[in-house]
């Protein structure tokens, strides 16, 4: 069981949409379920929508039953839990709105209790709900305010954002959140590297040759069309996500698990980046999007198709990314997402160099670590081992495998469930601080200027994307994980 918390407040702005239904409130009723959330805690949604406590909570009912399991919805625990849901009905980007419903929430709550601010809305109403919060009198010390993805869709307006967010709230009380680094795996990082000196002692260019870090999807765009068009794979996955988990692969040691440590190491891996010219992308960077194809043997339809227009839209981006460092000075990172792919999967490979000199003379492939981040998260480590036969020393691979449900014989929570009460305790180690935010984008920002030319190159859904993404890999001599066998 978790340790509980304080009672607090956890205030949701886009109550009535899909992330909140889909990943907070579920999230939020395995926190009660567990343990960690307290009698006394309240969840207050807030939205445009005219409804009462009563019609939210009937909302809510319905999405607890559509993405948890039967098993788990234990009808007393869900009674309790929606008993500590409630509803404001208001318009949080508007200074001229009636806020003495949402006033009257806190009317009688102390100063030094927690209230968390989750805004689940367009990043273009962040610093406009931010500042009638702080006119209202409703932020306190004690007072903090998550931010979803994406933070921007370029640099500068992402340095908008950020100032208009800092107005109001402190650094240390702004929570810029991304799943990614909720999900255990990613934070199994940390341990697997600093916990086992026997793979620290490897995590460098003496023993690596090349990491991949891949999040490959089978759907489309479906629902996130109108989103995902004035996104693209890009700014949806690879500025803040994979560059994150990049970040903790390749950081340096820091000095303890404090958030600011943490934080010091991964922003001097972003600082390291080489930077990529528009003059590189070309040769370092593919961009994808997919057509028509085959998905599990039936036709799908190409994202142009789906979106009835055209558009230069990438769903597919591979890139080649070096870190100028001494531990990473001769090993390429790729990174790799996209839609329509064959499998859906989130890994990390490292790949570790081949010996100068073997006495097996059919020892072909190299050892390999892969992370498995989703689905069936947990370690593989691929090994050369004897083939059982009587006749001679026959070589083939191995894998020591472990899946970490089956390790620790338990439910594995969702990132989601980590996140939100780390922001209740006020510990941002697995967010992104502003100065992350910012040398993501300074760095993939040429990769933008030079795609404002040019076509996406296309690939067949139920591929692995462009062929120019293998041919990358092809001019380093090494190939995509899929590849390898």
């Amino acid at each position: 069981m978790a340790t509980p918390l304080e009672p607090f407040d956890y205030v949701v702005f886009g109550a009535t949409g899909d992330l909140t239904m889909r990943k907070l409130l579920p999230a939020l009723y395995w926190r009660y379920r567990d343990g960690q959330m307290p009698k006394g805690a309240r969840v207050i949604g807030t939205a445009r929508s005219a409804l009462d406590d009563a019609a939210f909570r009937d909302r809510a009912r319905d999405a607890l039953g559509k993405f948890i399991k039967p098993a788990d919805l234990d009808p007393a625990q869900l009674a309790e839990f929606l008993d500590m849901v409630f509803y404001v009905s208001l318009d949080g980007a508007k200074a001229d709105a009636d806020w003495s419903a949402m006033k009257a929430v806190f009317a009688d709550a102390p100063p030094e209790r927690v209230r968390v601010f989750y805004l689940a809305t367009s990043p273009e109403l962040y610093g406009d709900i931010c500042r009638n919060l702080s006119d209202q009198g409703l932020v306190t010390p004690a007072a903090r305010v998550v931010l979803e993805k994406p933070i921007g869709h370029d640099l500068e307006s992402a340095r908008q954002i950020n100032d208009s967010v800092g107005q109001y709230f402190a650094e240390t009380q702004i929570f810029r959140i991304d799943h990614y680094l909720g999900k255990e795996t990613v934070q199994n990082l940390i341990a697997l590297r600093f916990a086992n000196p026997v793979f620290e002692r490897l995590w460098d260019s003496d023993a690596i040759s090349s990491v991949q870090i891949t999040a490959a999807e089978t759907v489309g765009v479906e629902s996130r069309a109108a989103y995902y068009d004035h996104s693209g794979a890009l700014r949806d996955m690879i500025q803040n996500h994979l560059l994150q988990v990049m970040c903790l692969v390749a950081m340096e040691p820091p000095a303890s698990l404090a958030s600011e440590d943490v934080h010091i190491e991964k922003l001097k891996v972003l600082h390291a980046l080489k930077p990529i010219t528009p003059g590189d992308v070309g040769q370092v960077v593919v961009r994808g999007q997919y057509a028509s194809g085959e998905m599990d043997g039936k036709p799908v339809p190409g994202y142009v198709e789906e979106l009835g227009h055209d558009s230069n839209t990438e769903t597919f981006v591979a890139l080649r990314a070096e870190v100028h460092s001494w531990r990473w000075g001769s090993v390429p990172f790729y990174l790799r997402s996209g839609k329509r792919l064959p499998n859906k999967v989130s890994e990390i490979v490292i790949t570790f160099r081949r010996p100068p000199w073997s006495i097996f003379p059919n020892l072909s492939e190299p050892n390999k670590l892969v992370i498995r981040l989703q689905p069936e998260e947990g370690i593989e480590l691929s090994i050369m081992s004897k083939d059982p036969t009587p006749d001679g020393m026959t070589l083939r691979p191995a894998d020591i495998d472990i899946s970490f449900e089956k390790a620790f014989g338990r439910r594995y929570p969702d990132a989601y469930e980590r996140l939100l009460m780390d922001t209740v305790r006020g510990d941002s180690v697995l967010f992104m601080r502003r100065a992350e935010v910012e040398a993501a984008w300074t760095w993939v920002q040429p990769i933008l200027d030079a795609w404002k030319h040019g076509s996406p190159k296309p690939y067949k859904a139920g591929t692995w994307g462009p062929e120019a993404a293998r041919a990358m890999l092809d001019a380093d001599n090494r190939r995509w994980h899929e590849d390898m066998g």
